[in-house]
C-alpha cells in the first residue's frame, strides 16, 4: 500500500499533467482524450493482406484522431492513451482469433519486436505496451537483431529490403499458433519478416493483428473527393 505522502505526490503529478493535457484529436484542453475523440477510436475492423499473403486485421485506418493520438503515443509518451488504443487493438486481435475459428489459450500473442534505441527513447515497447493495457498475454518470441534503416518515405520494396534479417527467435514456438502483433501497418513488409522469424522459430503464424492500417492510396483519393463534395 502506498504511503499516504506518496500518494498525495502521484494525484499532484496526475492533475498536473491533465491541466497541462490536451486532446491529441481536437486539441481541447485540460484532457487526455475528450468525449468526442475516444468514441472516433471505437474499432472497425478492416482485412489487409500482406505482400506474402498473411492475413492482417486492422482495428483502424491510421487517420484524423486515431493517428494523431498514436503519435502522441509513440512520440509524445503519452502512455495514458495506451489504454483505449489498446482497447481498439483488441477487437482486431478478437477478429482474427475468431476468422480462423481459433481460442486465446492455443495461440501465442506475439508483437512486432522494437529496437534497443526505441525502447530507450520511449523507455516501453510500443505494441507490448498496448497488449498488456488490454489484458492480453504477451509472449515475446522475438528479438530485434542490429539497427533498421527508418522505414518513413520507403517504397514497398524498399520496405523490404530494409527490414530483411532484422528479427531473430528468442524462444522455441513448439508448432504453437502465433498471432503476429503491430501498431501501424503500411506495406506489411515488417509483419511478413516478424512471421518467418517464428516460422524459424517453430511457430506456426495464423494471422496479424494491427491497431491502425494507412489508408490505401485509392481510398485516400475517395475521401478527399468526399471532403470536397460536402
Amino acid at each position: 500500500m502506498l504511503h499516504p505522502s506518496r500518494l498525495r505526490t502521484l494525484s499532484s503529478e496526475l492533475l498536473a499533467l491533465l491541466l497541462a493535457a490536451s486532446c491529441p484529436g481536437c486539441g481541447e484542453a485540460e484532457t487526455v482524450l475528450c468525449d468526442s475523440c475516444r468514441a472516433d477510436l471505437q474499432p472497425s475492423v478492416i482485412a489487409r493482406t500482406t505482400p506474402a499473403g498473411l492475413p492482417v486485421f486492422a482495428a483502424m485506418t491510421f487517420e484524423s484522431t486515431a493517428a494523431n493520438c498514436i503519435r502522441r503515443l509513440k512520440d509524445g509518451g503519452e502512455t495514458l492513451l495506451a489504454t483505449p488504443l489498446g482497447l481498439a487493438l483488441d477487437a482486431a486481435v478478437d477478429a482474427a482469433l475468431l476468422a480462423g475459428a481459433h481460442s486465446r489459450r492455443e495461440v501465442a500473442i506475439v508483437p512486432v519486436p522494437t529496437s534497443s534505441s526505441a525502447f530507450r527513447r520511449r523507455g516501453f515497447r510500443v505494441p507490448e505496451l498496448l497488449l498488456e493495457r488490454s489484458g492480453s498475454v504477451v509472449t515475446r518470441a522475438l528479438v530485434q537483431r542490429g539497427a533498421r534503416g527508418d522505414q518513413r518515405g520507403l517504397d514497398a520494396a524498399a520496405r523490404v529490403s530494409n527490414v530483411r534479417g532484422t528479427m531473430r527467435p528468442r524462444r522455441s514456438g513448439h508448432d504453437r499458433k502465433a498471432l503476429i502483433v503491430d501498431d501501424v501497418m503500411t506495406t506489411g513488409a515488417t509483419l511478413d519478416e516478424a512471421a518467418a522469424a517464428s516460422v524459424r522459430a517453430g511457430y506456426h503464424v495464423i494471422a496479424a493483428a494491427v491497431l491502425a492500417v494507412t489508408p490505401r492510396h485509392s481510398e485516400r483519393i475517395a475521401n478527399a473527393s468526399g471532403t470536397r463534395s460536402k
